[in-house]
């Protein structure tokens, strides 16, 4: 489905490992990739996290192979993949095992029916150190839902302000 409708790209048709955390095509679901791309949140000016009026202030950007993530905190980044996803398909994101046994978090909400961009996604380190992530790894899990039918309306049909997203995308009212 991936190659015929274009889900995916890169599109890696089975899993990758060598000395990486793995990503691509696994039984039942396909393993994403973390961008080398990540906001990491701060307290060095000490405002407030407001989804209606987000101050940028608030993260500091890391375009490195590695990313720390301090304590107690948390980073957006992005995935490595494209994606397009069919007006028949929901999409929900899980965690990879390896990052969630060391307390790291991933959370993305649903990639809903025609819904198309890059997919940011929050990386929380739950734990009292720091964590360390690999862009250009695996960093989380979809798992994709096929309907009987589709929906009477879909994202594209809502003008979704997530659509088409490029890069880290912050929060928009």
């Amino acid at each position: 489905m991936c190659e015929e409708h274009g889900m995916i790209e890169p599109f890696e048709p089975k899993q990758v490992k060598d000395g990486n955390i793995s990503y691509g095509l696994s039984s039942y679901g396909y393993d994403i990739r973390v961008a080398a791309e990540f906001k990491v949140f701060t307290n060095v000016h000490n405002v407030i996290v407001d989804p209606k009026h987000f101050d940028d202030r608030s993260f500091v950007d890391v375009n490195e192979p590695e990313c720390i993530v301090p304590p107690n905190s948390f980073a957006l980044a992005r995935t490595e993949e494209y994606f397009r996803i069919p007006r028949d398909v929901l999409v929900v994101c899980v965690g990879k095992s390896t990052y969630a046994r060391c307390g790291i978090i991933v959370n993305v909400t649903p990639l809903e029916p025609t819904w198309c961009g890059y997919l940011t996604l929050e990386i929380s380190n739950t734990t009292p150190l720091p964590a360390k992530i690999y862009g250009g790894e695996g960093i989380a899990q979809l798992l994709f839902f096929e309907g009987d039918q589709e929906p009477e309306v879909a994202y594209v049909d809502r003008h979704g302000k997530y659509q088409d997203q490029v890069g880290v995308t912050l929060p928009k009212l």
